[in-house]
């Protein structure tokens, strides 16, 4: 077969295969293609010699233009960091009531709040601050310790029952376990306090008698109304509120083991504007929770 047959139907070269009678056209690459080829080539040539590109012995060509991404990064990363330093600065020195009432700090506190908490608080306080089980609904609850926000910001420094040496302590006795009261005290106390949170009301011959046990017992830290004391940092037993669960069940096992819950101290985990701002962050969210 002659390598330069023309196919009789459309005029073009054949290749010279041909398979079960099929012929092969000689089609030539469109020439779009190959100005699109030789484009390209001409483009990554003057783009390795304008740009860092090959490696060397020493170090590398870095392009007649000397553009560096490092140093670039590395300006961006200046730039960042001295217009945070100007909001970083005020957070960690000026007074926090202050700083509550700037809006344009609160700006800033809503805009990197939301990750700073997420990374350090989130796991036991859910990523919406409502709690979980055995971890307080900071949103929407009494703060135990007080809400202002340098008792929020100390809170958050020196932690509770943490390893910090000047960290809050805050510890329920274990009255069943430690035999101070009788199972049967242990119930009605736990009924007592159903009945002023959610629960319906008890008998009056009841509820006296198991106010008198909370009052012997347990006033000292949630308060003869207990409504909790800050200063001892005890919650209040009155409202819809539990770190762990309101129902019967659990108040009873409370009540009887006691409980020793654990915030760690972030000083030296975070810093001073940090810490401060996760403060206000919060305070934020419970004025903004309806």
């Amino acid at each position: 077969m002659a390598l330069k047959e023309r196919d009789e139907f459309s005029g073009q070269l054949t290749t010279g295969h041909e398979w079960n009678g099929i012929k092969e056209l000689n089609t030539p690459v469109p020439k779009l293609l190959w100005a699109f080829l030789i484009t390209m080539a001409l483009f990554g040539l003057v783009w390795t010699v304008l740009m860092p590109s090959w490696p060397g012995i020493n170090g590398y060509f870095r392009g007649l233009l000397g553009a560096d991404q490092h140093q670039a990064v590395q300006q961006t990363l200046a730039e960042a960091n001295a217009e945070r330093a100007v909001w970083a600065d005020r957070l960690a020195t000026e007074d926090l009531a202050a700083l509550q009432a700037d809006e344009a700090i609160m700006n800033v506190v809503r805009s990197a709040g939301p990750a700073l908490f997420v990374d350090n608080c989130a796991a036991c306080h859910g990523p919406s601050a409502t709690g979980n089980v055995g971890y307080p609904n900071i949103a929407e609850a009494p703060m135990m310790w007080g809400s202002d926000p340098d008792t929020v910001a100390e809170t958050i420094r020196v932690g509770i029952n943490a390893n910090h040496p000047e960290t809050r302590f805050a510890q329920m006795l274990a009255f069943g376990k430690d035999q101070m009261l009788a199972g049967e005290e242990i119930s009605q106390l736990a009924d007592y306090l159903v009945s002023i949170s959610a629960g319906p009301a008890l008998p009056e011959d009841q509820r006296l008698a198991a106010n008198d046990l909370f009052l012997n017992n347990c006033a000292g830290c949630h308060g003869e109304d207990a409504a909790g004391m800050v200063e001892s940092g005890a919650p209040n037993l009155t409202d819809t509120f539990w770190t762990y669960a309101g129902d019967r069940s659990t108040i009873r096992q409370s009540i009887y083991n006691g409980r020793q819950g654990t915030m760690p101290a972030w000083e030296g985990r975070l810093s001073t504007a940090q810490i401060r701002m996760l403060a206000l962050y919060v305070l934020d969210l419970r004025t903004a929770t309806p």
